[in-house]
């Protein structure tokens, strides 16, 4: 309790609020507020019914015509799908293969040993053989491009089917 004792003029009353009780009351509803506040908290429950799991196998469209791949090897042999082709008739089989394809991208392989500026020329006879896209490859393409299925005539056999997918693993507990 605080009490202002004027020693001067009796008559003069200088009101003081005493706060103590006012923090105690702040202090008691925080306390409060504070222990009801977890017990407020409602918890919904959902029931979801269950469901039967079935393996789905993803079926991927089948291409009929395969990437052309143009690979140079380091002794700056060409070859296209693995059929060996010589520098100056590149063009004109380029040109036979991409009129029976839609799309005219040829993916490009060359050897770490083969020299920058003949890697250049070879692209440039492509791009003068109707090869619109030229995509260099930093990974060996898998399936039967990269086996050379695909004949200098630019036809090509059906493509074998997918390999079954692997199951999804199982999440961790």
């Amino acid at each position: 309790m605080g009490m202002n004792l004027n020693t001067g003029n009796q008559g003069d009353v200088t009101p003081v609020m005493n706060v103590t009780p006012l923090i105690d009351v702040v202090l008691v509803l925080l306390i409060i507020f504070m222990v009801l506040t977890p017990l407020l908290t409602k918890k919904f429950w959902v029931h979801t019914p269950k469901q039967e799991k079935k393996e789905v196998e993803e079926e991927q469209p089948k291409d009929p015509t395969p990437p052309l791949v143009l690979r140079i090897s380091a002794d700056k042999t060409i070859t296209v799908n693995s059929q060996v082709v010589g520098y100056d008739e590149l063009p004109e089989r380029l040109k036979r293969m991409f009129a029976a394809r839609d799309d005219h991208t040829l993916f490009f392989d060359a050897e770490d040993a083969v020299p920058y500026g003949y890697a250049v020329q070879v692209m440039d006879q492509a791009r003068a053989g109707h090869a619109v896209t030229i995509a260099t490859l930093i990974q060996a393409l898998s399936g039967e491009a990269a086996n050379g299925a695909a004949p200098p005539d630019g036809s090509a056999p059906p493509a074998p089917p997918a390999p079954p997918a692997a199951p999804p693993a199982a999440p961790a507990p």
